[in-house]
């Protein structure tokens, strides 16, 4: 990672039984633990086709999004002027919005800023996060945002040396988050720390998997407080004028700060484009079922927790 920041817990006690899923960089405010019980059972394999209807704008004054973009990922292709030059799409004051690590509970402040000024964005999950939290995945494709993908737990491929490991590691991230969703997905990527080994740049590319670095880095995960995380990301904006920008929905000073941020790009003219695929992602079967033996270990017991344990004084 090109940051060591100390991680804030939810439950620090289930650190060494869980093996967390570590957020862009570190996060700071939350990690991938077993405090967050995975979905009772696996969800049946995503249909074939994005639904592209998004809900229906009711705030006459919102930011909105000024135009929408199709992505056919065909071998690939590179976007985020950090680290892909080739593929610039967007002119003079126009913005992408993208969410790393996520969901989390924090995701839903992120959704209901972005719903209340009807803007949609590109959000790309840890597939274990997926696993914990697939009602706030299901949220996501009902609010009309694209769910790329960010690895299974977020470990940096470039430690990876065995490159049928590192494979494993975004073929499961793609597995999780489309099975969690239910729904069709998009063949977006973005690898942990936006470190890109050749060889595994190489094999997303084979699996016509889009890869997304970005333009503005927030860097939100250093940040504290909700009026820096906007800072930080203005700051950037007025400098470069236009760009993908990047942000984590997992860090709670930026789910706090996602309704002025949007305030002060409508203050200040900026546009939305919203992302989408032209086809879905297609998991892998064999992976698909790694997921699934993972989600949970089985028990003869099928009762809920409710007929279980009471409080008895």
């Amino acid at each position: 990672m090109r940051s060591a920041v100390a991680l804030v817990l939810f439950m620090s006690a289930s650190v060494a039984a869980m093996g967390p899923a570590v957020a862009q960089r570190a996060p700071t405010t939350g990690s991938a633990t077993a405090s967050a019980s995975p979905p009772a059972a696996a969800p049946a394999p995503a249909p074939l086709a994005i639904p592209v209807t998004p809900p229906k704008c009711t705030n006459p004054n919102a930011l909105g999004v000024s135009r929408t973009v199709e992505i056919d990922t065909a071998g690939g292709p590179g976007f985020g002027g950090e680290h892909f030059k080739q593929h610039d799409f967007l002119r003079n004051n126009e913005v992408v919005l993208t969410f790393d690590d996520g969901p989390w509970p924090t995701t839903t402040a992120v959704l209901k800023a972005l719903a209340d000024e009807c803007v949609r964005a590109t959000f790309f999950p840890i597939g274990k996060h997926a696993t914990y939290y697939p009602e706030i995945l299901k949220q996501m494709h009902e609010a009309g945002h694209t769910i790329g993908s960010h690895t299974w737990s977020h470990k940096n491929l470039e430690g990876i040396k065995n490159a049928a490991d590192a494979k494993a590691e975004i073929e499961k991230g793609v597995s999780a988050v489309s099975m969690s969703a239910g729904v069709p997905t998009a063949p977006f990527f973005r690898f942990p720390a936006l470190r890109h080994p050749p060889e595994m740049v190489t094999y997303v590319g084979e699996r016509n998997l889009a890869i997304f670095s970005t333009d503005m880095d927030s860097f939100d995960f250093k940040l504290r407080k909700p009026e820096q995380v906007v800072n930080a990301v203005m700051t950037k904006l007025k400098k470069f004028g236009k760009g993908i920008v990047l942000m984590h929905d997992f860090q709670t000073a930026t789910s706090q700060a996602v309704p002025d941020l949007l305030a002060q790009l409508k203050a200040g003219g900026y546009k939305v484009v919203h992302m989408k695929a032209k086809d879905p992602v297609k998991s892998l079967a064999e992976y698909d079922e790694l997921v699934k033996k993972e989600q949970k270990l089985p028990t003869v017991s099928t009762r809920p927790t409710s007929t279980v344990v009471r409080t008895v004084e």
